[in-house]
């Protein structure tokens, strides 16, 4: 059975809330909206307006009421569609507000001037799509709880030297604040329920963090609504606004430290109607300001005035069409050199609420040209706006209500993000202490609209590798040597908004290189753009045959590579083109082509900077790497040397018998003349027959696993 008594309780707080939300009183509201949910979670009317109340605080938990309201009752209320649809739009579920819109747009007349404002919201949440879909690479940050409260905070302004900011709150520590904001006896509270704005002054500590802000109260905050809007003159003047006579803008000077009485612009600039915000130029002759005074209905325009040194402003001109729309466009601010116009708006093809748009000059023309979207994450489906660009103009600050804030409007900064340097060296994972030249390693990624984006390089012969890459996203980094893949490593690069960062990254790879220097061959070089072998490079050949000749277990890759003359694809070929010279070369020389593979690095592995003729003759050049199979180590090397000889008997005419100590049988025929002589071996290594007339040289050669060589050489 029902607790009348309770009951009684919760109709009065639910009556005492309606009284509130009827006057948009919505944060004295919600505690009596919610004192009727802890008695009664299910009453629909309570969670339809508390959801609606919640919207300007905390844009999730009113989605969550309203749809509970409208699961627990369907017709809550007539305009629960609409409401569905704020929420969904706010929440970023665009297709889903437009659908609501639509729905709700249905029940209406079709005389119904509603009708104007739900074909403005759908065009809001389409133009929201767009936006949220292709995003710009741009790094939002909140200024954080020393400088953003639970209420409303905006207008940033900051000093010429960055240090200071004087910004607008409408927090417990205005003028007059005295306890709880649903205090009857609190001064401070305005017709909305909210405390009135105070303009408030912070100290930077570092690039983080902010002392904590002092109130530039006396002379500056009045009774009503005062808010900050510009610094200029050197720092020594701030434009503000008071609300005296429906909304004015005002200037103060500074001197000796403290700021002096406000005093109010020119009657062509203040009027009986809502001036707003402003910019004034530099030198202090333009101003562009926020009125509501031409329109018919008070929607607000921007408009520009001028003046001499020392005279009043003149009568205001329209910014034109490419500025104005049929809604609101306030908060003007300008770029240093004038060309480019920062403002918010209600039109165009915002998100929703206010934006921030940007025009640039047209000189030509002698008019702004077309208003420009700053896009997402710059300008979200609420509003956006006071936007002001640092001194230096490398990043910008501005007030949002944003999910994930501290309560209602917040100031945030906006950074572009910046490339991050990463350096480090690969590494084996077998010990993580031997690095691994040649590798390649490519960052892929992409950009905020998708765009892909791909960063590569290969290590040096130390294993280190250097790459710029985008910062603030996750990249799978491709691991390969020789063509051939190692592995995919995922690597999340943090935010950079300077482009100083450096962050050291070493990667280990489960890799053996199996292409050994334990054997060194010389390299051979090349003439510019050539691939022809030099008669030093054959001198070197032979060498490096007998070399092989010798020591028939060994393999080797010829690799190929060029200075950077040419472009990549050119010099792949051409690199290409000379290890198949030398392969060719040693081919005729007896060397199997099992034992021998080629490949062109092109101009990728430079062994000296290209930044020399005598640099890039060192590039121009095959390298000869012993390969092994994995597993293998590298075999006990025999040295070069020419065709046996035996020498432990002279090379008198006639035949002779000979072993050697490792059971070696040698034979040798010398004609009477000594001009022919033949040579046999037989023993554990191989066996060899040698004739040699004349100078010139023919052998032929049997290892102790079958294969057969074959040499022809004439003595030079």
């Amino acid at each position: 059975m029902a607790n009348p008594a309770a009951a009684q309780s919760t109709r009065k707080d639910l009556k005492a809330g309606n009284k509130l939300f009827e006057q948009d009183n919505y944060r004295a509201a919600i505690p009596y909206y919610e004192k009727v949910l802890a008695k009664d979670p299910n009453n629909a009317k309570a969670l339809f307006n508390a959801g609606i109340s919640y919207m300007s605080f905390d844009k999730e938990k009113a989605s969550d009421y309203i749809y509970k309201a409208q699961k627990i009752k369907p017709k809550v209320d007539k305009s629960v569609e609409y409401w569905l649809g704020r929420v969904d739009h706010l929440n970023y579920n665009f297709d889903e507000a437009v659908a609501h819109f639509q729905a709700y747009n249905a029940t209406l007349k079709k005389s119904d001037q509603r009708k104007e404002e739900l074909a403005q919201l759908i065009a809001h949440s389409k133009n929201a799509k767009v936006q949220f879909n292709s995003p710009k690479d741009i790094f939002v940050k909140n200024l954080g709880p020393t400088i953003n409260t639970q209420y409303s905070e905006h207008s940033p302004v900051i000093s010429s030297d960055d240090k200071t900011l004087i910004f607008t709150s409408r927090g417990e520590a205005v003028t007059g604040a005295t306890g709880n904001i649903s205090d009857k006896k609190n001064k401070s509270i305005a017709a909305d329920g909210e405390y009135f704005e105070d303009i408030f002054e912070a100290t930077r500590v570092d690039d983080e963090n902010w002392q904590k802000p002092r109130s530039l109260s006396g002379v500056l905050n009045g009774k009503g609504h005062d808010a900050s809007t510009q610094l200029f003159d050197n720092d020594s003047k701030l434009l503000m606004y008071r609300n005296d006579n429906n909304g004015d803008i005002f200037v103060s000077d500074k001197s000796g430290g403290d700021w002096g009485v406000p005093k109010p612009l020119d009657a062509n600039i203040n009027s009986k109607a809502y001036e707003g915000d402003a910019y004034i130029t530099p030198d202090g002759l333009t101003l562009i300001f926020a009125t509501g005074k031409y329109s018919e209905d008070g929607t607000l325009d921007l408009f520009q005035s001028t003046r001499v040194a020392g005279g009043d402003f003149g009568p205001a001109k329209s910014l034109g069409a490419n500025i104005n729309t049929k809604y609101d466009d306030d908060s003007p601010y300008m770029s240093k050199d004038g060309k480019t116009l920062y403002f918010s708006s209600r039109g165009h093809n915002t998100m929703g609420g206010y934006d921030i748009f940007k025009s640039e000059y047209d000189e030509a023309a002698r008019k702004w040209g077309p208003s420009q979207n700053m896009g997402y994450p710059i300008n979200t489906p609420d509003d956006d706006s006071y936007y002001r660009l640092s001194p230096d103009g490398s990043y910008a600050y501005l007030s949002s209500y944003r999910i994930g804030g501290y309560g209602e409007k917040d100031i945030y900064t906006i950074n572009y993000i910046k490339n991050a340097n990463i350096i480090g060296k690969v590494f084996s994972k077998r010990d993580s202490t031997t690095v691994i030249p040649g590798v390649e390693l490519v960052f892929s990624g992409a950009q905020a609209d998708k765009t892909a984006l791909s960063f590569r390089d290969i290590t040096k012969p130390d294993g280190a590798y250097q790459v710029a890459v985008l910062s603030g996203r996750t990249y799978q980094v491709a691991v390969s040597k020789d063509g051939k893949n190692i592995e995919t490593q995922e690597f999340a690069v943090p935010v950079s908004t300077n482009d100083s960062t450096t962050i050291t990254k070493n990667f280990y790879v489960d890799y053996i290189d199996t292409t050994s220097t334990g054997l060194a061959f010389k390299n051979i070089y090349f003439d510019t753009d050539k691939y022809k072998l030099r008669p030093e490079s054959i001198t070197e050949l032979n060498n490096t045959s007998q070399v092989l000749m010798a020591n028939t277990g060994i393999n080797i890759s010829i690799e190929g590579h060029c200075d950077s003359r040419n472009t990549d694809e050119y010099n792949m070929v051409l690199g290409q083109n000379r290890a198949e010279a030398a392969y060719n070369y040693l081919k005729k020389q007896g060397i199997a082509e099992t034992r021998m593979t080629t490949v062109s690095y092109g101009e990728r592995r430079p062994a000296a900077p290209n930044d020399s003729p005598e640099n890039m003759q060192l590039n121009r050049r095959d390298e000869f790497k012993v390969v092994l199979k994995e597993g293998e180590t590298m075999p006990v090397v025999a040295p070069a040397a020419p065709m046996t000889e035996p020498t432990a008997a002279p090379l008198t005419p006639g035949k002779s018998k000979m072993k050697m100590a490792d059971g070696t049988k040698v034979k040798t025929k010398v004609d009477e003349d000594s001009d022919k002589v033949k040579v046999k071996t037989k023993g554990p290594t191989g066996d060899t027959k040698t004739k040699t007339k004349n100078g010139e040289v023919d052998a032929k050669a049997k290892d102790a696993s079958g294969e057969k060589t074959k040499i022809k050489a004439k003595n030079e």
